[in-house]
């Protein structure tokens, strides 16, 4: 036998090697940047920022504070005032009861208004999928509207950045697998756990959400898997009041997760990196979504959606190829074609290196006008959705 054969190894082997080798530095390293007693936190912001989060002048927040209504807000040593997520949430149930109309300050769900689900699905990774998820999910939260986020791509990826490392903080379950597992499901609020930013709750992932692909043929090969496709639905009906919106990370397969995702979203949305190969897996994975989904509303499933969308994602304006496929998408899709597209940003991918997204990071970490236009990019795509999610319940 030859040296080179002696060396052989199972390729099972060096990939576990390498799993457990990454997942222990990760741990290091997060240990370094949050040790075990820290927690995540959001930033302060300026009360400009505050000021335009609320839809209000900052004169007008300055002569609050100097008339000692609302939070006190922290005072800079240059008299700059700085206002928490908290405090602009405590400013918006203050200005709420004097508002000209209901919902001004506090836009969520009232009498007969139903729950938002929206899916967030592509079936390519590096379309802008968990970054899309995230900066949503905060972004409405910010605004007021109660949010849960819900990681079902068992990457797990939108649950890093909010703090929760997957492999060591759910060793014991706490996906939303235990609440639609066929054996003995949880109720959902067993799994839900607040965040660092006041409105928005997580169900966080990990790759425990892989035993509902597994499960479901065995239980459907048993007749006992029922309508497989609503357990996601029926979860979150136990939920219905406490949210506005929940937000669904979908994994990037079309497996039995993301049909249930999909079967219990009101609104979709769809991230199209706007490069000709991803447009052409995209023609692919529509045309496999339309069959399953055909399969699911032939047992009876009801497939109406509020609405559906396409979001550009990891845009380049000075792309010329790139504005030639954004031209064809927007000829061929018209209206269900965001008009804000999401900007390709180093401000957005640095940020994620310290796993916080552009909302999370200080701006002050980033040149000015880098920071800025990312944060106007994201801000156009996320409140023309709140647009969407206000139309679905009939206001303007």
């Amino acid at each position: 036998m030859s040296d080179g054969a002696s060396n052989h190894q199972d390729l099972n082997e060096v990939i576990r090697q390498h799993s457990e080798a990454l997942a222990a530095q990760l741990h290091s390293q997060r240990e370094s940047l949050f040790p075990p007693d820290a927690s995540k936190q959001m930033r302060k912001f300026m009360s400009g920022e505050a000021a335009a989060l609320l839809g209000v002048n900052d004169s007008y927040l300055r002569k609050l504070h100097l008339d000692g209504k609302g939070p006190s807000p922290e005072l800079t040593p240059g008299n700059r005032r700085l206002y928490s997520a908290h405090d602009i949430q405590a400013l918006r149930e203050l200005l709420e009861k004097t508002a000209r109309k209901p919902g001004d300050y506090l836009p969520g769900r009232r009498e007969g208004d139903h729950l938002q689900i929206i899916g967030v699905m592509n079936f390519k990774g590096g379309s802008g999928k968990t970054t899309t998820s995230a900066h949503l999910a905060q972004r409405l939260a910010l605004l007021g509207y109660r949010v849960l986020a819900i990681d079902l791509d068992p990457q797990a990826s939108l649950t890093a950045l909010h703090g929760v490392q997957p492999e060591f903080d759910l060793e014991d379950g706490g996906t939303l697998y235990d609440a639609i597992r066929y054996d003995d499901p949880e109720p959902i609020r067993s799994v839900i756990r607040p965040t660092y930013i006041p409105n928005l709750d997580l169900i966080p992932g990990n790759l425990e959400l892989m035993e509902f692909e597994h499960d479901t043929p065995r239980a459907l090969s048993q007749g006992n898997a029922g309508l497989f496709f609503f357990r996601v639905r029926e979860a979150l009906a136990q939920v219905d009041e406490d949210y506005d919106v929940v937000v669904i990370d979908c994994p990037p397969q079309l497996g039995f997760l993301t049909m249930s995702a999909l079967s219990a979203s009101t609104g979709v949305l769809v991230t199209i990196h706007p490069e000709m190969l991803d447009v052409m897996s995209m023609s692919q994975f529509l045309r496999m979504t339309a069959d399953l989904m055909d399969v699911i509303a032939e047992s009876g499933a009801d497939m109406s959606h509020d609405w559906m969308r396409y979001v550009l994602t990891r845009y380049e304006p000075s792309d010329a190829p790139q504005n030639r496929i954004v031209a064809f998408l927007r000829t061929m899709y018209g209206d269900t074609v965001l008009n804000a597209p999401m900007l390709k940003s180093t401000a957005i991918s640095d940020a994620g290196l310290t796993k916080q997204t552009l909302y999370e990071v200080e701006r002050s970490a980033f040149t000015r006008s880098t920071y800025d236009r990312a944060v106007e990019s994201l801000n156009a795509v996320n409140d023309e959705i709140a647009d969407l999610i206000q139309k679905t319940w009939g206001r303007s």
